[in-house]
């Protein structure tokens, strides 16, 4: 990455961070220290058919998604969506959401507004990696500002 005077960046392909949790692949294009807390932007891309988070609420930021490839079933304060490629999903800060992956390589980007989340994705990469249990993962949630309010899907804790 370069940064430019003034706080500008720029990240060239093949520059950005990747976090592997297993099932999925997290990249990180920007993080608060790059935007100075304005947003986090990151990319995931789903292997299988199926994952996806357990249902949760941010309390500090709004989280936004678009679809780049594959079909994601988004649930959005008690709605159901089919979601294509092509799709945008704008969740405001405090709504119960999550999403499940409808076809293994599916991708998409998520932007959180102001700045947060990249930090929950390297415990929960290293957490993962270890063993953790459902407790662990309300734990890291909570450092993160985030709330677990849904069962935790098995897959989601189990290393690929």
């Amino acid at each position: 990455m370069t940064d430019i005077d003034g706080g500008g960046a720029v990240l060239l392909p093949g520059e950005a961070r990747t976090i592997d949790i297993g099932a999925f692949l997290v990249t990180v294009h920007a993080d608060a220290a790059t935007t100075d807390g304005q947003f986090s932007l990151i990319e995931t891309g789903e292997s299988v058919e199926g994952g996806g988070p357990p249902l949760h609420i941010h309390r500090d930021c709004a989280e936004s998604f678009v679809v780049l490839a594959g079909r994601y079933e988004m649930h959005v304060g008690g709605r159901v969506f089919e979601c294509p490629a092509g799709s945008f999903v704008f969740v405001p800060k405090g709504t119960v959401h999550t999403f499940r992956t409808l076809d293994g390589g599916s991708r998409k980007l998520n932007l959180y507004t102001p700045a947060a989340m990249v930090g929950y994705f390297d415990e929960l990469a290293e957490g993962i990696a270890r063993g953790m249990s459902e407790g662990d993962l309300d734990a890291i949630a909570g450092r993160y500002a985030m709330d677990v309010v849904g069962p935790v899907p098995e897959s989601y804790l189990e290393p690929s």
